[in-house]
């Protein structure tokens, strides 16, 4: 079988019967022809502003405003300060070596080292950031940093 021009439909309920308007009350669509009364809305050649709600406080200022953004996959560090550097009997420390002595968090992904407290031993730091004032003290101490 084949489909020819004449065969061709709109699907069912597709198509209906144009609103016809303005052509007396018992049509329905009488008098204002669906528009109202009165108003930019009855008028030909609306325009309304995007966001327009007729005078009524329009919902982008009724609702309440949500601050900031939140990253998709923040980076979760753990945070040492210098000080405690000391207590640690660890000559090279890095994150895996503070996961193994359960000094850092196993969820954490990435190590700071910050500049608060003194530090008397030489040690050797990797670190995904190691702060200026953390690396000014542990080169003072004889130590190395290296950032990851």
């Amino acid at each position: 079988m084949t489909i020819t021009l004449e065969d061709l439909r709109p699907a069912e309920g597709a198509t209906g019967k144009s609103k016809r308007v303005g052509r007396g009350r018992s049509s329905g669509h009488g008098k204002t022809s669906c528009r109202g009364h009165n108003g930019e809305g009855q008028r030909s050649g609306r325009t309304a502003k995007r966001g327009f709600e007729g005078g009524q406080m329009p919902a982008y200022r009724r609702l309440p405003k949500l601050k900031g953004f939140e990253l998709v996959n923040p980076r979760n560090y753990a945070e040492i300060n210098v000080g405690r550097l000391n207590d640690l009997k660890i000559e090279e420390i890095s994150l895996a070596s503070l996961k193994e002595i359960r000094k850092a968090h196993p969820s954490c992904d990435g190590l700071r080292i910050l500049g608060n407290g003194e530090i008397k031993k030489a040690i050797t730091v990797k670190a995904d950031y190691v702060s200026p004032s953390a690396k000014a003290k542990i080169e003072a101490a004889g130590g190395k940093v290296e950032l990851v």
